[in-house]
C-alpha cells in the first residue's frame, strides 16, 4: 500500500514508492557465522590428524605464515597501504595471544586430548570474552549474559561426559587457551588505523606475527618437520591452511569488527557439538548421551545471543 504525504507548500498529496524495509540480518553476517561454525568445528579433528606425523607448533607456524602471505598479497592487490611500524608493533600482542596462546596451546594439548574434548574446553571462550568485555567497558546486555550462562551450562554438561580425557598438563593448557584467545579478540576490536579496517590486511598481519611467534616456540622446543611425514598429515595441514585459516579466520576477523562480541564468539557454542559428532563419526572418538542434552542448551544459547529485540 502506497504511503501518502502532504506537501506543505502545495497542500496536495504526493505518492511515494513503498519504502523497502532493510534486511534484519546482513548476509555477510550469516556467511561469516556459517564459516566459523562449520569450518572451525572440523579443524579440531584435522589438527589431531596432522599431529600424527607433524610437530605441533612448527606445523601451526607453517599453516599461519602461508595463509598470512596469501592474504597479504590479496590485500596489496586490492590497493591496501603497507602498514607502518606502529601498526605492526600493535599486532604483536594480539598475534601472540590469538595464535601462540590460543591456537598453540590447543595443538599442544591435542597430543593427548581428543578433538571433541578440545572443542568442549575452547567453548568457554565467550564467557572469558564477556568477563573481559566488562573490564574494557563493552558490557554485554542482560540477554547476552543469559545466553552466556546457558551456553556455559551446556559446556559443563559436555565436560561431564566421555569427550574430555588426556594428560593433566594438556587439559591445563586447554583451560588457558580460550582465555588467551578472548583477550586477543578484545584487543583486536580496539585496533586503530587503515590496516585495522581492511578485511584482508588485518588477518594477514595477525597470522604472520602469530606464525612467527609459533615458529620461535617450535625452535625452543627443538621441533623439526620430518621428511617422511604421511600424505594424510600433510593433507590435514593443507585443509587447516585453506579452510581453517584463509576462510575461517578471515570470517572471524570480519565478525570481530562488525558484530557484537557475543555474536562474533557464538561459534564456540556450536563447535563442541559438531566437533564431537565429527570426531565420533570419522575417528571413532567417544560420544556420550550428554551430547544430546548439551546440544539443546548450546543451540538455545546461540539463538538467544543472535536474536534481536523487536522494535516497538
Amino acid at each position: 500500500m502506497k504511503s501518502m504525504l502532504v506537501d506543505s507548500s502545495a497542500a496536495t498529496p504526493v505518492a511515494h514508492a513503498p519504502a523497502t524495509a532493510a534486511p534484519r540480518v546482513d548476509p555477510r553476517l550469516i556467511l561469516s557465522l556459517a564459516a566459523v561454525y562449520v569450518i572451525w568445528s572440523s579443524t579440531y579433528l584435522a589438527i589431531r590428524i596432522a599431529l600424527v606425523d607433524l610437530p605441533p607448533l612448527a606445523s601451526a607456524s607453517l599453516r599461519f605464515v602461508a595463509a598470512g602471505l596469501v592474504l597479504l598479497a590479496i590485500a596489496k592487490r586490492r590497493g591496501a597501504a603497507w602498514p607502518g611500524v606502529r601498526e605492526w608493533l600493535a599486532i604483536v600482542p594480539i598475534g601472540g595471544l590469538l595464535f601462540l596462546g590460543g591456537n598453540g596451546l590447543v595443538v599442544l594439548a591435542e597430543q593427548s586430548v581428543s578433538s571433541g574434548g578440545a572443542a568442549v574446553v575452547c567453548a568457554t571462550m565467550p564467557l572469558w570474552m564477556g568477563v573481559l568485555g566488562v573490564v574494557s567497558g563493552d558490557r554485554p546486555t542482560r540477554r547476552e549474559w543469559l545466553s552466556l550462562a546457558i551456553g556455559f551450562l551446556g559446556v559443563f554438561v559436555l565436560m561431564g561426559g566421555p569427550t574430555l580425557s588426556g594428560e593433566p598438563h594438556h587439559i591445563v593448557m586447554l583451560m588457558l587457551s580460550p582465555a588467551c584467545w578472548a583477550l586477543g579478540s578484545v584487543l583486536a576490536r580496539r585496533l586503530k588505523g587503515p590496516a585495522a579496517r581492511d578485511s584482508f590486511m588485518l588477518p594477514a598481519m595477525q597470522m604472520l606475527v602469530g606464525g612467527a611467534l609459533l615458529f620461535a616456540g617450535a625452535v625452543l622446543r627443538g621441533e623439526r618437520i620430518p621428511t617422511d611425514a604421511s600424505a594424510t598429515s600433510w593433507l590435514a595441514l593443507g585443509y587447516l591452511w585453506l579452510a581453517g585459516s584463509l576462510l575461517g579466520f578471515t570470517a572471524y576477523s570480519w565478525l570481530l569488527r562488525n558484530a557484537r562480541p557475543v555474536v562474533a564468539t557464538s561459534y564456540a557454542y556450536v563447535n563442541p557439538i559438531l566437533a564431537v559428532v565429527i570426531g565420533a563419526v570419522i575417528s571413532g572418538e567417544p560420544l556420550g548421551v550428554t551430547t544430546a542434552i548439551a546440544n539443546v542448551l548450546i543451540v538455545g544459547a546461540v539463538w538467544l545471543a543472535l536474536r534481536r529485540p523487536r522494535a516497538m
